[in-house]
């Protein structure tokens, strides 16, 4: 017996699938026979055959079964060798399942929400969805915002060439174009008073749109004594994803004062063990079979992030910001002397207005500014990713002291390699997520809705439990984007007066670490940019732009996410993207600690990138071909341009890194009185030498000044 074929079918109606291969399908040659799990096709002769001898017989075995909420077929062959006409046989077996089962993308249904609930409204399409949601403390608001937010996400990448338009110039060219504005001359503005400072100055410095990553950035600006506004268009401190990081990544946030070390234990929910890296290979050729690798100092530590996020806005609020939540934002207005912005306080339909030096874009993945500023091509890649809180996991199948930081349990699912995360939580609480990656295309968007209903069937698939006995505390969800970067330049994450962080600059590392993670790492360097361009008036989009949690290594391995895409309509072997990962973890197993978890955290340089690369085509050959069956042409040069600009990083990096941030300190006294923008150039310069790779451990050896806001007058 000889497996010849393996395929995936794109429905979960696996008894329709073996109905049909029982009742239509009609193979061109032998005798069709049904078996328990599918068919047989039995008398097919050999070629040589003489005689009608039994010997000179085979057949072919075909069967189904269920699994990821989808439907998987192989053919088995009762033969020592070929049957005739095989090759012809599969290929009209594969047709005929393909007509007869197309890949379909569901589309959620239009629901109104003044007259039905969202449970009703979804309960016939996403049946579990409805059901589990209904067993957590809020799950009709949290459903709903699941809802609202894939809609926001449909209607923005349907319409990529006309995003929606919220920035705009002064009011008397309000009407015009993003695209078309010009950049006001900041230089010939007036009104400044002898001391330097505008007597009309805006009442804010800096206004904050999304309290999430938001307000961790905006209380470390309020704590050096900036004037900010936060506004949250949720009830702030409300978050739909847990947060996991490692100690050496959160000591950013306690060396910039915002926390101390005592309050930072006090926010972990719980610290484990180690971690697991591991996907699926039961279908995947011996090359491609990799171990489990270990990685314990990786997303380590669960954070509370209700109370980081309750902390947080406790110290902006000390430090005498404000905010507003339930408050949704609908416009801003650029002028040379100010932002203002454009609200409704939701609960009660009351418009607001406020204004400010600096606009800092903090929403997400559902930010009209990013998908303005960036003409529709906002994002070019997402993760999809949906998950829950839960308690009652029975400790025989998972023992709270370990995590899986990456955890295929099947082959690909419906277009997509589904993979799992699990996080330790405090207690016996446990956070689980489900995601993929997903090429950003206009007929299939990725769904939130289709992941949680997958979630919710296959989770005892994943960890053995009766989904009815354990405590639904909250779901996680989220659109998690990726950027496709040539080159430092090649996305605008500014305008003027106006700048984008976390997931709206969608800079982070397309492997393990987010937003929270992107953020809390380049937060020095994104504060002392912020602090110096405030202190100096350079809110112009050259200036502005150059505040970016860019790193070159992590800009060439997009590639890695990109090859874990199924473009639309593309028809892979099923086990293919597990192969893919199996066989680069596997690398990565051979190698140090040190240097598997540099690669996992981003922190590796350019021979390391290059020798695990070329192990990899050593290994498995085959792997070439498959990333370029994925990529095509079209992105594989567009790669090349990313490794080009990362090779000339890890130059830039190796020559400057020893004495260029020391020499720039050194200067500072010097140059950032008189000549404020060079001064700002070099800074954002020195820090993109030292973050290029990943590695701000030089820049955070010199740490700038904190110098009061008023200690320098605005240019």
């Amino acid at each position: 017996m000889q497996e010849i074929f393996y395929t995936e079918i794109p429905t979960p109606d696996t008894a329709g699938v073996k109905r049909w291969l029982q009742e239509e399908f009609q193979p061109f040659c032998g005798t069709k026979k049904a078996s328990a799990e599918g068919c047989l096709v039995q008398d097919v002769r050999h070629q040589d055959a003489q005689h009608q001898d039994s010997q000179q017989k085979g057949e072919w075995s075909i069967f189904v079964w269920s699994v990821l909420r989808t439907t998987y077929l192989k053919v088995f062959r009762w033969s020592d060798r070929p049957l005739p006409k095989e090759n012809a046989f599969l290929k009209h077996l594969k047709q005929d399942l393909r007509q007869a089962f197309p890949f379909q993308v569901p589309e959620p249904p239009q629901i109104d929400l003044a007259h039905t609930s969202i449970f009703e409204g979804l309960a016939a399409q996403y049946p579990l969805t409805v059901k589990y949601f209904q067993k957590m403390p809020q799950g009709e608001a949290d459903l709903t915002r699941v809802y609202w937010w894939e809609q926001r996400w449909r209607a923005n990448v349907r319409a990529p060439q006309q995003p929606r338009q919220v920035v705009f110039k002064e009011a008397l060219e309000a009407l015009e174009p993003l695209s078309e504005m010009r950049s006001p001359d900041l230089s010939a503005q007036s009104g400044l008073n002898q001391s330097g400072l505008n007597d009309s100055a805006p009442p804010y410095d800096l206004i904050y749109l999304g309290g999430a990553l938001g307000v961790i950035h905006a209380a470390v600006m309020a704590k050096l004594g900036y004037r900010v506004l936060l506004i949250e268009r949720l009830s702030f401190g409300r978050m739909h994803r847990e947060w996991n990081i490692s100690r050496a990544e959160f000591q950013n946030l306690i060396d910039l004062g915002l926390f101390t070390a005592a309050e930072f234990e006090s926010l972990i929910s719980r610290e484990y063990r180690d971690g697991f890296h591991k996907f699926f290979d039961a279908n995947n050729p011996p090359q491609s079979k990799a171990p489990i690798l270990h990685t314990p100092t990786v997303l380590n530590i669960a954070v509370n992030s209700a109370k980081l996020l309750h902390l947080c806005g406790e110290k902006l609020r000390q430090a005498g910001g404000e905010i507003w939540e339930n408050t949704e934002f609908e416009r801003t207005t650029v002028s040379p002397q100010s932002v203002s912005v454009q609200a409704t306080h939701l609960p009660t339909s009351t418009p607001k207005l406020a204004k400010g030096r600096i606009l800092v874009d903090a929403m997400g993945t559902a930010s009209p500014i990013a998908w303005q500023l960036n003409g529709g091509r906002a994002f070019e890649s997402v993760c999809p990713t949906v998950g829950a809180v839960v308690s009652g996991l029975d400790p025989a199948v998972w023992n709270a002291d370990y995590g899986d930081v990456l955890n295929s349990h099947g082959d690909l699912s419906r277009g997509r390699q589904l993979i799992w995360e699990l996080f330790p939580g405090p207690g016996q609480e446990l956070t689980f997520y489900l995601f993929h990656y997903h090429q950003v295309q206009p007929e299939n968007p990725g769904s939130l809705l289709e992941m949680y209903e997958d979630f919710f069937t296959i989770l005892p698939e994943y960890r053995r439990c009766d989904r009815d006995e354990l405590a639904w505390i909250k779901p996680t969800f989220g659109y998690i984007p990726g950027h496709f970067t040539a080159s430092e330049s090649d996305r605008t994450v500014a305008y003027d007066r106006l700048i984008s962080i976390g997931d709206a600059a969608s800079l982070q590392s397309p492997l393990v670490f987010t937003g929270f993670g992107s953020i809390v790492r380049n937060m020095p360097r994104l504060t002392d940019l912020l602090d110096t361009a405030l202190r100096h008036d350079l809110v112009q989009a050259k200036h502005l732009n150059q505040i970016r949690a860019y790193q070159s290594n992590i800009a060439v391995t997009w590639l890695f996410s990109r090859g874990m895409m199924v473009p639309n309509g593309l028809d892979l072997p099923p086990e293919r993207i597990n192969a893919m990962l199996n066989t680069f973890f596997g690398i990565l197993e051979t190698e140090s600690p040190e240097v598997a978890e540099g690669f996992i955290k981003d922190r590796f340089g350019w021979l390391t990138f290059n020798r695990m690369a070329i192990k990899a085509a050593w290994m498995n050959p085959a792997l070439l071909y498959w990333i370029w069956g994925l990529v095509g042409f079209k992105d594989m040069v567009r790669w090349l341009q990313s490794y080009w600009s990362f090779t000339v990083a890890a130059f830039m990096n190796a020559l400057l890194r020893t004495w260029f941030p020391a020499w720039v300190r050194r200067m500072q006294p010097t140059l950032e009185q008189r000549y404020p923008a060079l001064w700002f150039w070099l800074l954002a310069k020195s820090y993109g030498v030292t973050y290029s790779l990943g590695q701000p451990r030089i820049e955070r050896s010199l740490p700038a000044p904190v110098l009061p806001k008023k200690a320098i007058a605005v240019n």
